[in-house]
């Protein structure tokens, strides 16, 4: 059974700590070439309503199918990148009857280690007594080392728009999500794991790992992009999605 035999709308899932307008480039690129594209703020982004203190993975996925209910999607592709891969994860544990293909972009299946749950709760803490803007000024290495400083701008001024207490709860959520390896396994839609080189949040070799775990898993390596690589190398991503969806049948 195919992507496109299935498929009635591709699901994009962001980073963190990002919202929906990242994905516009994608977006553009796929309603031009027929497709229904979904792409929700994930909740306390972008202007959705907050999830509370924690804001779970499982909590992110719902948010997610109720999107797709809205747009009337029943089955998609669903694409996420990072934390949005986490989510995905959590789509094909409770509602993988509604995917049709699965991305994995610049994620892993792993669950954080202890020292990295207990730093991403330290920055939840920080960022709910100072705000966000030490985390505008300095934010993680989300793009390459030759990024341009004009992406780093919108970058940051996608970070400044997110309310501190909605970052926070992301943070908490993925700190405590839960480990998805044994799931890989269990996929039995066509998948690609998409990668960049000069991602050095998640490596190239952490996310082409979960390939291994995939029956007949695609593999892409973007080159010259760092972690947020639809954003660096937006016209590769979008070749690259583009062809996931022609090799199964569509696009």
């Amino acid at each position: 059974m195919t992507t496109a035999e299935t498929a009635d709308g591709v699901l994009l899932i962001h980073a963190f700590p990002m919202d929906a307008s990242m994905w516009q480039r994608q977006i553009d690129d796929l309603r031009a070439g027929g497709w229904t594209v979904v792409a929700p703020s994930l909740p306390g982004f972008g202007g959705a309503e907050g999830g509370g203190d924690v804001m779970t993975m499982r909590a992110a996925a719902a948010h997610c199918e109720r999107a797709l209910d809205e747009a009337g999607v029943d089955r998609a592709v669903v694409c996420g990148l990072s934390m949005g891969g986490y989510v995905a994860f959590e789509l094909w544990r409770s509602a993988r009857g509604r995917i049709a293909g699965l991305v994995l972009a610049n994620t892993r299946a792993g669950a954080d280690t202890p020292e990295a749950a207990e730093g991403r709760r330290s920055l939840a803490a920080r960022l709910r007594t100072e705000g966000n803007g030490f985390l505008v000024a300095d934010p993680p290495p989300l793009l390459g080392e030759r990024a341009p400083a004009d992406l780093w701008r919108r970058v940051k001024e996608t970070i400044a728009a997110q309310p501190a207490e909605s970052i926070a709860a992301a943070a908490e959520g993925m700190a405590e999500r839960p480990d998805s390896t044994d799931d890989l396994a269990t996929i039995d839609v066509p998948a690609l794991v998409l990668t960049s080189d000069g991602d050095t949040l998640i490596t190239p070799d952490v996310s082409l790992s979960m390939a291994d775990r995939i029956g007949g898993a695609d593999r892409v390596t973007l080159e010259g992009a760092g972690h947020l690589s639809n954003l660096e190398s937006p016209d590769g991503f979008s070749r690259a999605l583009r062809a996931f969806l022609r090799r199964s049948g569509r696009g």
